[in-house]
């Protein structure tokens, strides 16, 4: 069975403002909780931890040292 890029992650660097897509794909995983992030609705990362977080929640309590 052939799998699509659209079944695996993607890798992405982080930047202060937005993010590179290096390896194609339709999610990542939140850093703290685990939970896949579609990339459309990928909203809050760390660019110095280079980490996607499902929510501001999430952002928090990682950076906080929380998580």
């Amino acid at each position: 069975m052939l799998m699509s890029s659209r079944d695996e992650p993607a890798k992405l660097q982080y930047g202060p403002n937005d993010f590179r897509v290096l390896r194609a794909g339709r999610f990542v995983h939140c850093a703290v909780s685990g939970e896949p992030i579609l990339l459309e609705d990928l909203r809050y990362w760390s660019a110095e931890l280079q980490e996607p977080y499902a929510s501001a929640e999430h952002a928090t309590r990682r950076l906080t040292g929380e998580a």
